[in-house]
């Protein structure tokens, strides 16, 4: 871990002790809080070109979450310490201690499950939530159990343990790297910072934080699904205003029904949204758009 580049010259390092055990977070800037939260099977380092930007406008809080990076991977079975309601409470309990009480929300694929699942738990908390590159988890499944073949890795990851565990740990390297190559609009590893896949590998191979990875996709086929479905069967809607930046190669092109019409019909009526030119990984394949969307939207 000593050998990683600084991704972050300037920003503070901090770890917070949460009931996950510690999360490490990056901090920069002074100003309204912003917390950026990162996805599968990424860190806090996918933020790295857009982050100083934004620190010129807010204090950026940017953690790795619960099994991910250098933060705890805390022990789990049938996803249980890993659903996006525990893995929110995460973050509440991080920026509470960082003195934020409400702050405003970016995140990227699980990031931003974590993001609309915390809204709907914390009514009031959130001032904003951006949401990159996602439709609600509940969709997600309705689209697979359609026929749609869009997201495979979800029926595999969520497979019973030790399975999936077992296969990635064959070659770790090889399996996540080809999610990146092929979730990219290039489909290739060019696209991403020599010194940020460094980041990415030096967890890829640990068994605790394959078991996380998988845990998170279990809590998607089972609690978090079943969170989505009780909510819209409540009637229960985002109370910030919700802005979904999807991807022109990824997200664009998975399903029937266009991105931001699936969150206008459930979870966000009055959501607003942009099209990134990008494969998944937004941030870093076209971190200018990305970050100019996020600053209007977040001026707002």
């Amino acid at each position: 871990m000593e050998d990683l580049a600084d991704l972050y010259p300037g920003f503070a390092s901090r770890y917070v002790a949460t009931k996950a055990g510690r999360l490490f977070a990056r901090i920069g800037g002074r100003r309204a809080p912003l917390l950026l939260a990162h996805g599968f099977p990424q860190t806090g380092a996918i933020w790295h070109r857009i982050a100083p930007a934004l620190a010129e406008r807010f204090t950026v809080v940017i953690p790795d979450l619960r099994g991910y990076g250098w933060s705890a991977a805390p022990e789990s079975q049938g996803g249980a310490g890993y659903t996006k309601r525990v893995m929110g409470s995460d973050l509440v309990a991080l920026m509470e201690e960082l003195g934020h009480a409400r702050f405003a929300f970016a995140g990227h694929d699980r990031g931003a499950r974590i993001g609309y699942r915390l809204a709907l738990d914390h009514p009031g908390r959130l001032t904003q939530l951006a949401l990159l590159d996602i439709i609600p988890t509940f969709a997600v499944w309705a689209a697979m159990e359609a026929g749609e073949d869009a997201a495979p890795h979800w029926r595999f990851l969520a497979e019973p343990e030790p399975g999936p565990e077992r296969k990635i740990a064959e070659h770790p390297q090889a399996y996540y790297e080809d999610l990146l190559r092929n979730w990219s609009k290039a489909k290739s590893l060019d696209v991403f910072d020599p010194r940020a896949l460094a980041h990415y590998r030096a967890g890829w191979g640990d068994p605790s934080r394959i078991h996380a990875s998988c845990e998170d996709y279990r809590a998607g086929a089972g609690q978090d699904r079943q969170a989505d479905e009780a909510d819209l069967a409540a009637a229960r809607t985002i109370d910030c205003s919700t802005h979904l930046l999807a991807s022109s190669d990824y997200l664009s092109k998975h399903g029937r029904e266009e991105p931001l019409a699936v969150w206008r019909r459930s979870f966000a009526p009055e959501a607003t949204g942009v099209t990134i030119d990008s494969g998944h990984f937004l941030a870093e394949e076209n971190p200018e758009a990305t970050g100019a969307a996020l600053q209007a939207f977040l001026a707002g």
